[in-house]
């Protein structure tokens, strides 16, 4: 695309009401999340609450991006959303309130794949670093995604693996709960397992060469994509073998041998991957980057290993501002009749 001074994008793919102002250089001017609370007590995120609440927030949240950043939508040259795939209803609110902001004005618009947009975290420029640039294989763990892709240029990727049921994010998410932890699951399940010993129970890593199943993604002639539906139903089927005296003396143990699990997953199909197509540097999004041990896991595969501060690992505007960037932006009227999408391929 042409430079664009200032480029305001807005996220709402989850529960998140998200809008940042990026400058075209890649310097973030303001990024403003604002976090739903209300899904804690049914244990995972309500799809039409999270629409709602996106409602009441999303004129709210643009109006601060504007002010910290300092700047008007008058000084705004490109405005960019949050295409999908997400929550249908989610999207929608970010999606159409960015394609009537963009037409209110003429200005043009960019449809950003949620997906690309963790990839595109790591070309913004932080206080200190300068953009990691490509090429690099770039996993993606969070509460709805799990992916490998090798990152070639700033436009795309090619998908080396992706979950073929449960996310990474879902997992901990669903064995915390199990633990009576609460929602969101993974820091608490964390916090938990740093009293415990990770070798005590052990739970199916799917840690061997992965074969993959139908519809896996078949990369460098093989399948680098992930399951952690097994890993939950083993967790389950433990905590039924223990009577509640043993499941309160264990609980630690079962966090920590859990979340070891976990993060072996990732970490034998990002080393299978970073082996087979002879890449030394890494990048790392989603919530579950946050995550202590995979950090440590990560830091032992002798790659160069690049994690973006953590408010962009986890979904926000900026990172779909970075992708904006580099996507094709289309002009009043083009964008109209755009669509959002939930799962699947993006629609044409």
């Amino acid at each position: 695309m042409g430079c664009a001074a200032m480029i305001l994008a807005i996220e709402t793919s989850c529960d998140d009401t998200c809008a940042a102002i990026v400058a075209d250089n890649g310097t973030i001017r303001s990024n403003v999340i604002s976090s739903q609370q209300a899904h804690e007590r049914f244990g995972g995120v309500v799809p039409e609450i999270a629409s709602r609440h996106h409602l009441e927030l999303i004129d709210l949240v643009v109006q601060r991006a504007l002010a910290e950043a300092g700047t008007t939508l008058d000084e705004v040259e490109l405005v960019a959303a949050t295409q999908g795939p997400g929550l249908i209803g989610a999207l929608l609110v970010g999606f159409s309130s960015a394609k009537a902001l963009a037409a209110a004005r003429h200005l043009p618009f960019a449809a950003i794949d949620h997906l690309q947009g963790h990839v595109s975290a790591n070309f913004l420029v932080s206080e200190g670093e300068d953009a990691f640039e490509p090429p690099f294989l770039c996993l993606i763990a969070s509460g709805g995604h799990t992916l490998l892709a090798h990152v070639q240029e700033h436009e795309g990727f090619q998908t080396l693996g992706r979950t073929l049921d449960d996310a990474a994010g879902e997992a901990f998410d669903k064995g915390a709960r199990m633990l009576g932890l609460g929602f969101p699951g993974g820091p608490a399940l964390q916090r938990l397992a740093a009293d415990g010993d990770p070798e005590a129970f052990e739970f199916p890593t799917s840690g061997s060469r992965a074969r993959g199943g139908r519809g896996a993604t078949r990369a460098f002639g093989r399948s680098l994509d992930f399951s952690f539906a097994g890993l939950k139903t083993s967790l389950l089927y433990k905590l039924r073998e223990l009577s509640e005296a043993q499941r309160r003396e264990h609980e630690a143990d079962l966090a920590a041998s859990y979340q070891a699990a976990i993060v072996e997953h990732l970490i034998v199909r990002t080393e299978e991957a970073l082996e087979l197509g002879g890449l030394d540097r890494l990048a790392v999004g989603g919530g579950v980057a946050a995550n202590g041990e995979l950090r440590r896991r990560l830091r032992e595969l002798g790659v160069g290993v690049h994690v973006p501060p953590a408010v962009l690992c986890t979904d926000n505007a900026a990172m779909i501002a970075s992708a904006a960037r580099f996507a094709p932006a289309l002009a009043y009227p083009d964008y109209l009749g755009l669509d959002a999408y939930a799962t699947g391929e993006r629609p044409r």
